[in-house]
């Protein structure tokens, strides 16, 4: 038998031991103790197989009647009933789970157009200076498929049957790139749009838009630790990830540039300035001189529009009055000094002033403020603003930064360029669209989603790989997935209504409360408990179980909800690291060669993890990672 399955068969047997023994005799045991007991009975019965949804739905009918027979017997089966059919309309009322099959039909659409494979070959290209840049391609290339598909199973999968024969033609050690593409995989569990966060906002009552916001940063500083982990150990070890040869970073240069003296010594504008000058290649040298200069002029685009941002006038700030309340207005206030005072009071309260006859009783009306002699005060003209000290030395460094780019943009760099043009920036462009128009408030998550489907479907018919079967077959997997997260949700929705109601919730309160833990013990304790649970169970069933019993607690501890679950996404992307339910390593050995083991998938996934604890404690010393971007655009 093998070692994977011993480990989990020992875990198991310590679950199923542990509950014998803390449980009370069976004389002494409440309705609390019987929630504790349903919570573990689930937990064994997932991990010896069961589908998870229906193990939740079932445990959670099964205690519900038990809570409801304790005291009406005679009502039990009808509440219990109704239990079922409340929480399952709740679910499906839910409008932020539109958004979920959304995302994974854009994700399954994005996959199937073969996007992946262009841009690994132009990120590996581009790269080839980099020490390690193989292991890095590797890592980016994950870090965007996954941000745009969200499927870890698809993108490990992928990047398994491309990357990794690479890799280990290349002389990679074996280890590090399996861990590369199983680490860079589970980044889109993370990085928005992602599946969890939606999970995640709906069980715990978070903002999805808020979220999405602050796992932008960790996300990002994740990849950055991976890459850094990279390239380091690419200059200390550099046997196990050699640097490419020569002939595999030469660059084919298109037939024009043979028109041009010393192509390959000359920048690329100088060289196609002069190739304006040749008829024959009058027409190529201007289209490519167009897509060279696309860096500069999307900069200066860039720049003008920030230019008139800052630089526009503030928008005059009018006192807004309470509806109802009397004001009244005197003409001589301007002529006062020494601030605010109250107006003039003739011969005490008298009745307001029939319409008409404001000239001869009370203030003047304000339509008759003119044929008083009075002049309304002029309203102030807007007065557009100069630009700021950081908007000049922005566009200064951006000078700078252009002018060095262009002073080493060859011919070969410009190939580059043009594969990445037809690669890279049509995906990052979706998914900054997507990400941009949630995290600015200009779309809701649903409709976000919705502008990601359509743009994958513009991107499948871009790349001419769009077809009935690529459509059947994305619409197909889509609802398989999206029937398992309603499923999911309906069953955790019923467990969790069944632990309330046996009193469950109030015994793990009072347990963790009767510790006397100061919030940071408290966030250390739940960090641990659901990194040992990514050990047996997934991020699903993690989510859906345990973070209904974890958030009621948050308020106590003064811990921001938001914070915890970017704590919990950057923790639970362990559930797919871990052993011996790590299925991104499956995933990848069931594409990888032979000789290729499971061990050593495994030793290749335990430094990665390193680094997401690494992660999480930076996180958690430096909360401004995540909440920076959420406080300023929301608060």
């Amino acid at each position: 038998m093998r070692k994977e399955i011993w480990f989990g068969l020992s875990i198991l047997l310590a679950i199923v031991i542990g509950v014998f023994i803390l449980m009370p005799a069976p004389a002494d045991m409440t309705n609390g103790h019987l929630g504790l007991l349903m919570l573990a009975l689930v937990v064994v019965a997932i991990m010896l197989g069961f589908p998870t949804a229906f193990t939740l739905m079932g445990m959670g009918v099964l205690f519900a009647w038990f809570a409801f027979h304790s005291t009406e017997p005679d009502l039990a089966l009808q509440r219990t009933l109704d239990l079922m059919v409340q929480r399952a309309y709740s679910v499906m009322a839910n409008d932020v789970l539109i958004s979920i099959p959304l995302f994974i039909f854009m994700g399954y659409l994005v996959e199937r157009a073969n996007l992946i494979e262009r841009l690994f070959k132009s990120l590996h290209l581009a790269m080839a200076n980099v020490p390690g840049s193989l292991a890095v391609a590797t890592i980016v290339t994950c870090a965007i498929f996954a941000t745009a598909t969200g499927i870890v199973g698809a993108v490990v999968t992928l990047m398994g049957l491309l990357a990794l024969p690479a890799m280990l033609k290349a002389g990679y050690s074996t280890q590090l790139s399996s861990g590369c593409i199983t680490a860079g995989g589970c980044l889109g569990i993370l990085i928005p749009p992602s599946v969890l966060l939606i999970v995640y906002g709906a069980t715990a009552g978070v903002s999805v838009v808020q979220l999405y916001a602050g796992a932008f940063f960790p996300g990002i500083m994740l990849a950055t630790l991976y890459v850094g982990y990279v390239i380091l150990l690419a200059k200390l070890r550099p046997k196990l990830a050699p640097p490419l040869p020569a002939e595999e970073r030469i660059v084919t240069l298109p037939a024009y540039t043979q028109a041009i003296p010393n192509a390959h010594r000359r920048t690329a504008l100088g060289g196609l300035v002069d190739a304006l000058r040749v008829p024959e290649h009058h027409r190529t040298a201007r289209s490519q001189l167009f897509v060279a200069l696309l860096p500069a002029l999307a900069f200066a685009a860039i720049m003008g529009l920030s230019y008139r941002i800052v630089t526009a006038p503030l928008a005059p700030q009018t006192e807004l009055v309470e509806m109802g309340a009397e004001q009244e207005l005197d003409p001589f206030a301007s002529s006062v000094s020494g601030g605010l005072e109250e107006p003039p009071v003739e011969g005490g309260l008298e009745e307001p002033p029939v319409e008409g006859e404001g000239a001869t009783a009370g203030a003047p009306p304000v339509a008759q403020q003119a044929t008083a002699g009075v002049d309304p005060a002029p309203s102030a003209e807007p007065v557009a603003r100069s630009a700021s000290r950081t908007y000049w030395i922005v566009l200064a460094a951006g000078v700078v930064l252009l002018a060095a780019f262009y002073l080493y943009f060859n011919f070969a760099r410009l190939e580059i360029f043009k594969m990445l043009l037809g690669s890279l920036f049509p995906l990052a462009l979706m998914i900054l669209a997507v990400l941009g128009s949630i995290v600015f408030g200009l779309a809701t998550p649903t409709e976000a989603a919705a502008m990601g489907a359509f743009g994958g479907l513009i991107l499948a018919i871009a790349y001419r790989r769009f077809n009935v079967r690529l459509l059947r077959e994305s619409a197909h997997l889509t609802t398989k997935t999206t029937a398992m997260v309603c499923w999911l949700f309906v069953g955790s929705s019923i467990f969790s209504a069944a632990f309330a109601l046996l009193g469950g919730q109030e015994i793990i309160n009072a347990w963790v409360l009767g510790m006397n833990l100061t919030p940071v013990q408290f966030m250390i304790l739940a960090q641990v408990i659901i990194f040992l649970l990514g050990w047996p169970l997934e991020w699903t069933e993690i989510i859906v179980i345990f973070m209904p019993i974890f958030v009621p607690l948050l308020p106590h501890f003064h811990i921001d909800p938001l914070f915890f679950g970017l704590l919990v996404a950057m923790n639970l992307q362990t559930a797919f690291l871990s052993p011996p339910v790590a299925m991104s390593a499956f995933y990848l050995k069931g594409v990888s060669p032979p000789h290729v083991t499971l061990n050593q998938i495994f030793l290749g996934m335990l430094p990665f993890m390193g680094l997401q604890v690494l992660g999480i404690i930076l996180l958690y010393t430096f909360p401004a990672i995540g909440m920076w971007l959420p406080e300023v655009l929301y608060k």
